[in-house]
């Protein structure tokens, strides 16, 4: 495992200002992070963009295309929703953006829980090579990686993001 030279603290930072350029939709908005990488970036958000009530956490466990294949993470679903999603505009935040498969999986999770009015992606970094015809309406960042490396949003004991960069034949496929 290597580190990347991307700053993933000032990358949050240009995602927050982003985002706070973005008009704001009639009634609100919610911020619902993806596991694990988005959920530590929707605490982060919620308290920088200085938003009412709790951030959301979903997981794609349970509606990936793979599921057979990697089966579940552990025991515990970490999706929980400290909302009524139906008619909000949910503001779904993710570390990485590579295939699409995880997004479109969390979009079908979220509409277990009801029918949002909206839902936008918003990630740190995009890193292409998408499978699907999901797209982030924001970006921090846009970076092209081979297809046989995984980039990962870390984060220490002290909250401080960082990524690292690993060859997925280390870690079985993303």
């Amino acid at each position: 495992m290597s580190t990347l030279s991307l700053d993933a603290e000032a990358l949050a930072a240009d995602l927050a200002r982003r985002l706070r350029a973005l008009p704001a939709p009639e009634g609100g908005v919610v911020l619902v992070g993806i596991w694990s990488g988005g959920a530590w970036l929707a605490e982060r958000l919620q308290r920088e963009l200085g938003l009412p009530g709790a951030h959301g956490v979903i997981s794609s466990t349970l509606h990936r295309d793979d599921f057979g294949s990697r089966g579940l993470a552990s025991t515990a679903d970490p999706t929980a929703l400290p909302f009524d999603v139906d008619g909000r505009h949910v503001l779904l935040i993710d570390d990485v953006l590579h295939t699409g498969r995880t997004t479109r999986a969390v979009i079908n999770e979220l509409f277990d829980y009801g029918r949002p009015a909206s839902v936008t992606l918003a990630v740190l970094v995009d890193r292409g090579g998408r499978e699907l015809p999901i797209e982030a309406a924001v970006s921090a960042a846009r970076i092209s990686l081979p297809a046989s490396q995984k980039l990962t949003l870390t984060r220490d004991a002290a909250g401080r993001l960082s990524f690292a960069i690993t060859d997925n034949n280390q870690e079985g496929a993303a």
